[in-house]
């Protein structure tokens, strides 16, 4: 099966990649394509502003520390599966990996797992030649470098012919195009990044300007044509267990939104049903067998969420009575004492565990970590290991001490989360995608409570 597929990467973070992914996507689908995008890396904001930009069409996380190699070209070839195109957003700079001497789980990574044509976007503000060995150094770091051409970001129509001489000619790499500075289209941004596609006043609008800027200015048929040389896939599907069926209740509203969508999707292959319900509008949980409660943005509707008494009281109910439940980073600070909301105000949360989420001057822990199970857990045996991530201003008075959690390449450990037979909630976030076992304990759970009811 034919996989068409580019990757938009760039030296650094701050380049624009979202922003001109997302543009070019709805470019593609202005001329009646069906695309499927993705993100690499463990984003979570990224993806949505990729489904508000296409719509119905698929789209995942791509992560070579979440998966391995065969489980991640599977995630691509069954999100792709009837796409016109695939375009797969890199993250951070092209080599940046888990370390600053390692480019494991980097975008080059994964393009080369995945054998993937790479577009470099360059921010061309501010130089003109220097740009040439800033590409050649790109070109000539690693074999294959897989980089197929190059597109400038925020470069005038003056600048540009310059900048395409002087590349073509010095780097022997062809150049697609540009996209101008346009101030009426950027994108506002919050401590994790850019806010919730949901938020941005007039998203659509600015994406269609900028489609039709893209339409002009970059080569789409070059684009397609490189795309349309990526191989096939070569890789047998892997088998998914289908257990009997449950319902799981996930929490999907403003305050919860953080989801990695192939961990959903993986959950409905083995039969779950996904129900979403919403802790800040309605008043209790839906019939259900089991509960997700993501991340997302509680301490921006901290009071909200408490003055929602009748919900808080439901789900504490359920969780004490037995119902399965993971509660990831911001799901975790909702099932606590208390949280201190972005007004300062701390405010009466669902109260089933012990300890407050207070606000903090910084960044507390970020990135990927690799979770020890100390005691027999929902997730699996005592000693089991899971892989995680990351990203959160907030703390709590009382994280948890189930799991020792460690940095990969850095040694740096802390103790965090709660583990019990029936519940995970801790800051880290899960990737059941990559630990299909883990998923398949948490849906036997869900038989288990079914029955007992």
């Amino acid at each position: 099966m034919s996989n068409p597929r580019i990757m938009i990467a760039a030296p650094s973070s701050g380049c624009g990649k979202t922003t001109f992914t997302c543009a070019l996507l709805r470019a593609f689908i202005r001329r009646g394509q069906q695309c499927a995008a993705f993100k690499c890396g463990p984003d979570y904001i990224d993806p949505m502003f990729h489904r508000a930009c296409v719509g119905a069409c698929r789209g995942a996380n791509l992560d070579l520390f979440f998966c391995e190699e065969p489980a991640l070209r599977q995630i691509l070839i069954r999100e792709s599966r009837n796409m016109d195109l695939s375009i797969l957003e890199g993250a951070m700079g092209y080599y940046d990996g888990l370390g600053a001497k390692s480019e494991q789980a980097s975008a080059w990574d994964i393009a080369r797992a995945t054998q993937t044509p790479v577009v470099l976007l360059i921010h061309g503000r501010g130089a003109s030649v220097s740009l040439a060995p800033l590409i050649q150094g790109f070109l000539s770091f690693r074999s294959p470098s897989m980089i197929q051409a190059v597109v400038f970001n925020q470069v005038s129509p003056m600048v540009y012919p310059l900048l395409k001489d002087i590349v073509e000619k010095e780097c022997g790499i062809p150049v697609a195009g540009y996209l101008p500075p346009m101030e009426d289209c950027s994108l506002e941004s919050r401590h994790l990044g850019l806010v919730t596609a949901a938020e941005i006043n007039g998203l659509s609008e600015k994406l269609d300007r900028m489609a039709e800027q893209i339409q002009q200015t970059v080569n789409l048929e070059l684009l397609e044509e490189i795309a349309s040389k990526a191989p096939d896939f070569k890789d047998s599907p892997q088998e998914i267990p289908r257990l009997e069926p449950v319902r799981i209740a996930v929490a999907k509203d403003r305050a919860f939104c953080f989801y990695y969508e192939e961990s959903l999707e993986l959950l409905e292959a083995m039969g779950a049903e996904l129900v979403p319900f919403s802790p800040l509008s309605n008043s209790c949980l839906p019939q259900a067998d089991a509960l997700l409660l993501g991340g997302g943005y509680p301490e921006l509707y901290a009071q909200a969420l408490s003055e929602n008494q009748p919900m808080r009281e439901s789900i504490k109910k359920a969780i004490q009575q037995g119902m399965p439940a993971i509660a990831e980073c911001g799901g975790f600070l909702y099932l606590g004492e208390a949280l201190e909301g972005s007004d300062g105000i701390s405010y009466p949360m669902a109260g089933v565990l012990k300890g407050k989420g207070y606000r903090t001057p910084k960044l507390q822990r970020f990135g990927y970590t690799v979770l020890t199970a100390k005691q027999d857990s929902l997730l699996g045996p005592a000693g089991s290991r899971f892989k995680a991530h990351e990203f959160h201003y907030w703390d709590s008075t009382n994280p948890g001490e189930a799991f020792q959690a460690e940095k990969p390449l850095r040694g740096r450990h802390w103790q965090c989360g709660y583990g019990t037979s029936t519940l995970y909630a801790g800051f880290p976030h899960l990737y059941l995608a990559g630990m299909p076992e883990a998923a398949v304990r948490f849906l036997k759970a869900a038989v288990s409570y079914r029955k007992g009811k």
